[in-house]
């Protein structure tokens, strides 16, 4: 579908979830800050969503944009157009099969809903149909701009399309999840039979969305440059790097960024004092905060340390549990936040019992504890064993909360570690360590508390992670070029 000189180019961003309509992770944030900042750059983009109960609530307006064909044994579908409260075009699937409790991905008991394959295969299928010269909405984009299994099988339909159709872009935000389901799938969501072969959908007797979609989108891209190359090889493929060395001429990292006008120390209506990188001392003010909300003893000369995310194996959480005794040791204190496997929760809890005014912690997730944990804590411990992107690490940077990260994706791609020479060019953000071990984690949480207690390097340190650019802008211009690419 040729661009013409004098046209924006137009793009339609299908996900599975967009912040602050519907929210369980990072693909929430970037799908509801990317296309804005895609729109400031030019772009007619409009973002393509189910409609979740909590969709359907959150909107003000919604005016019917047109039917939707559905798919066998998927009730009857319309499309609804509203806008994101960024000002950017939303388009929504209103069908009764979004229509329940609980999450986009599964019931309040955390078990998937059994009916996935149907409600994203809709979700892909009407993304398709949308960037077709078939389409029952007046308004045809030169790209489709995909994010994850849930809407991998979009470039696989539109394999099957002739005539005018979108060039597909498929954003990887986490590999670990594949969208894996019966080999009958995939004609039952009208696929043809060819599509269950090896440069398919077919993935180990099973069918896969996301595989469809690698294999068949135009440009492939990760949310880091260096996941972009993790991915290509074991453990990190996850069953998938043959087929994504074999397009790794097709396959680009482009680092997520951040809001920073929702973060932002210096105008942030969570924390106890704004400050910036020509008013540190008014960070003492938010660590006196975060002390006392979570019920730890006012030691100013000793570090705080925070961590924030989800308690699972992938965050390595479990190795910062290892350390926990000998952290407090240093001396210095933890404070955590948030929930996932139960016996980590356990865990955690356990050390707070046992070191009461060193480590707190609490379990479940709290936007505005999260704020205060950016800005109060003196250190913030990122040990994911693998990390796409990651965000936390940007945020802490420009709270001035110095990192401290496992070399691996997005975390390897956003961090400057501290060295003799990062320290002479001002370019030192934070402190790396490699392998994930409870010996490397420790020795970094030592090194980074060691230059906490050398206050005019660590005031220089914490100044230039602030003068970092983690903006949407950046991400959003390379997104743009890929597109101009791709589009030709």
């Amino acid at each position: 579908m040729p661009q013409q000189d004098d046209q924006k180019l137009k793009v339609l961003f299908a996900t599975s979830e967009v912040a602050p309509l519907i929210k369980t992770g990072g693909l929430a944030d970037v799908s509801g800050a990317l296309p804005p900042a895609l729109a400031a750059l030019g772009v007619d983009v409009r973002v393509l969503v189910p409609g979740y109960p909590q969709v359907m609530d959150a909107l003000k307006t919604k005016g019917r944009a047109a039917p939707l064909p559905s798919l066998p044994g998927v009730p009857p579908a319309q499309l609804l157009a509203s806008k994101l409260p960024s000002g950017v075009a939303l388009l929504v699937v209103n069908c009764a099969i979004y229509e329940r409790a609980g999450g986009p991905y599964q019931d309040a008991a955390d078990r998937d809903w059994p009916d996935n394959d149907l409600r994203f295969g809709l979700l892909s299928y009407v993304a398709a149909l949308l960037s077709t010269a078939g389409s029952p909405y007046p308004w045809l984009p030169d790209i489709v701009h995909c994010n994850d299994w849930q809407t991998g099988l979009t470039p696989m339909y539109l394999r099957y399309v002739t005539g005018d159709k979108a060039k597909s872009i498929l954003t990887i935000h986490n590999l670990g999840y594949q969208g894996v389901f019966p080999p009958e799938t995939t004609t039952r969501l009208g696929l043809p039979p060819q599509a269950m072969s090896i440069d398919g959908v077919e993935y180990y007797g099973r069918m896969s969305f996301l595989k469809g979609g690698l294999q068949a989108a135009e440009r492939i891209t990760t949310v880091s440059p260096s996941y972009a190359e993790e991915i290509q090889q074991e453990p990190l493929g996850m069953g998938l790097q043959g087929l994504l060395s074999y397009r790794r001429d097709a396959l680009v990292g482009i680092l997520n960024g951040i809001d920073t006008d929702a973060w932002d120390p210096d105008n942030d209506p969570y924390i106890e004092r704004y400050y910036n990188s020509g008013r540190l001392a008014q960070k003492e003010d938010n660590r006196r905060a975060l002390r006392t909300r979570m019920r730890l003893r006012e030691e100013a000369e000793i570090p705080l340390l925070a961590t924030v995310g989800r308690m699972t194996d992938q965050k390595g959480l479990d190795v910062l549990a290892d350390i926990a005794p000998d952290l407090v040791k240093f001396p210095a204190q933890l404070a955590v936040l948030g929930s996932g496997e139960a016996q980590l929760q356990n865990r955690f809890q356990s050390l707070a019992r046992a070191y009461p005014g060193r480590i707190a912690v609490q379990v479940g997730f709290d936007e505005g504890l999260s704020h205060q944990m950016e800005a109060g804590a003196d250190i913030f411990v990122m040990p994911s064993r693998y990390e796409p992107s990651g965000l936390n690490q940007m945020y802490s940077q420009r709270y001035g909360t110095l990192p401290v990260v496992h070399a691996t994706g997005g975390l390897r791609d956003s961090v400057v570690d501290t060295t003799a020479a990062t320290i002479a060019d001002k370019t030192a953000t934070g402190f790396m360590f490699s392998p994930l071990s409870a010996a490397a984690l420790l020795a970094a949480c030592r090194r980074a508390a060691d230059y906490y207690g050398n206050r005019r390097l660590w005031r220089q340190i914490q100044k230039n992670a602030m003068a970092r650019d983690f903006s949407w802008e950046s991400s959003a211009r390379k997104y743009l070029e890929l597109y101009r690419g791709v589009v030709g």
